[in-house]
């Protein structure tokens, strides 16, 4: 009877435990040694304690080396005193003796009961730290315990985990007894027992919660390629999949949002854009900004960067608050990204090509040809027009008569004698002449002796108008 109690005293101490009934065994026959020790052996001797895992019967043994001179009479046994057991022994070899159990008093009763539930709270240190250092990197769920200016205790079952200060969320608020779902980050032995790190903050967090939520990620459908998360304020996911019919985004995001919103809910209202990954960089980039739209990326490889061009409206939505979308595109594609707005660069590329001088730049010294002021512009009201060239820069007069004058005047260098020549369009009803334009008499040349310029301006008045003819001297004003 006493066996059969003892046999069910030892399996339901090992359910509550939740440990092996081979390791309380070996706990209580720690104990039983310590117990025999403190009343009827001595430190110095080696005994052990074995314990039927069946039947529950105690045996002790000592335990002695065979010598044939022996010096400590507590763990040597003299060579003839063991070869009366045996005849087969010699020196060095290890006896073992059965040795009835001595009756334990209260002392020896009480250490062995201290001795018991040290070896069985060690033991269960040790499964529970074997059990939660393979869970690390994933979610477990817990009850808030206690809050501190330092930590979170979150109760997890079997032993207390940890929420340091840097692995909190600032926006959320903890309150005794709340249900949270915590990211193991670390699992730690100490003398204490397993110390347990576990993150709100984490952003395999939210990874895993998509993996939980989402079965077409659970299955590998869907790829998540990306998370860049600000614990509390916005995430962004980037999500990919090689099956063709099957939206990445929307399967993420469901029908009307209902499951993205289970993960913002645990999240407390945390934002989460998903958005489509790419390989080619620029729609990568494009696709992180969301849900700004962007007009144009400019890549430059070598120092990893690229400038985005956007709306001006959008500039602001682009950037986001404190810079916080620009922010979390940049660790989502990793490029450093510099937004611009498309009024500023076009406004920064107009002077740039302002400053460039134009491919036919006029020499040093020389003024270009659009700062150069022509004869005709420099004289204004009195045109001078070179021979050969169009008549650009004559007045057309309309007098009372009804005629139009158009007069050419040659311009030429001060040393050349200048040529005078007329242009007269003579009009119909005038002294028989037929109106048509003749060419000036070449006698008309100016006999200048001096060789001064004798340019001859046409001069226009609005008094009064006058006409050379072809029989008119016109130096003689007849």
């Amino acid at each position: 009877m006493a066996k059969t109690e003892f046999m069910n005293a030892l399996m339901q101490l090992a359910a509550e435990k939740n440990l092996p009934r081979e390791i309380i065994l070996t706990a209580l026959e720690s104990a039983m040694v310590s117990a025999y020790r403190k009343e009827t052996f001595t430190h110095a001797e080696d005994i052990a304690v074995k314990i039927h895992p069946i039947t529950g019967e105690v045996r002790l043994t000592l335990k002695k080396v065979v010598a044939e001179t022996p010096e400590d009479i507590y763990r040597e046994i003299s060579l003839k005193d063991a070869r009366k057991r045996d005849k087969t022994l010699k020196a060095g070899d290890t006896v073992t003796t059965d040795v009835p159990p001595p009756d334990a008093g209260r002392i020896p009763a009480q250490i062995a009961k201290q001795v018991i539930l040290q070896k069985l709270h060690d033991a269960e240190r040790g499964a529970i730290f074997e059990e939660y250092v393979g869970k690390e990197g994933e979610i477990v769920t817990g009850t808030v315990q206690r809050v501190t200016p330092e930590h979170v205790i979150i109760d997890i079952g079997k032993t207390e985990a940890i929420i340091p200060q840097n692995e909190k969320t600032p926006t959320e608020r903890y309150r005794q007894g709340q249900r949270l779902k915590l990211y193991l980050v670390e699992v730690v032995r100490t003398t204490k027992g397993p110390q347990i790190i576990a993150s709100r903050a984490h952003r395999n967090l939210l990874r895993d919660l998509l993996i939980l939520e989402i079965p077409e990620i659970a299955s590998g459908s869907v790829e998540i390629k990306g998370v860049a998360r600000e614990a509390g304020y916005r995430s962004k996911v980037a999500v990919y999949t090689r099956q063709k019919g099957i939206d990445p985004v929307g399967c993420c995001v469901g029908l009307r949002g209902i499951r993205i919103q289970n993960i913002v809910n645990e999240l407390t209202n945390e934002k989460i854009d998903v958005v489509q990954w790419s390989d080619d960089p620029r729609a990568f980039i494009a696709n992180a900004l969301s849900p700004a739209q962007v007009l144009n990326v400019s890549l430059n490889e070598a120092e990893t960067t690229a400038l985005v061009k956007v709306p001006d409206k959008q500039l602001s939505l682009a950037i986001g608050k404190e810079g916080q979308n620009v922010r979390l595109a940049a660790k989502l594609t990793g490029w450093r990204i510099d937004i611009k707005s498309a009024s500023e660069l076009d406004a920064a590329r107009a002077a740039t090509e302002e400053e460039e001088p134009p491919e036919h730049a006029a020499p040093a010294g020389e003024k270009p040809e659009s700062e150069i002021i022509t004869p005709v512009e420099e004289a204004g009201e009195e045109a001078v027009i070179e021979e050969g060239e169009p008549i650009t820069a004559a007045e057309e007069v309309a007098g009372s008569t009804g005629i139009e004058i158009l007069m050419a005047v040659e311009a030429t260098a001060p040393a050349k004698p200048s040529k005078i020549r007329f242009a007269e369009e003579i009009m119909s009803g005038r002294g028989g002449r037929s109106g048509k334009k003749e060419d000036v008499p070449k006698d008309a040349e100016s006999k200048d002796a001096e060789g001064k310029d004798a340019s001859v301006k046409a001069k226009k008045t609005k008094a009064k108008k006058k006409t050379y003819y072809e029989d008119e001297d016109p130096e003689s004003g007849a």
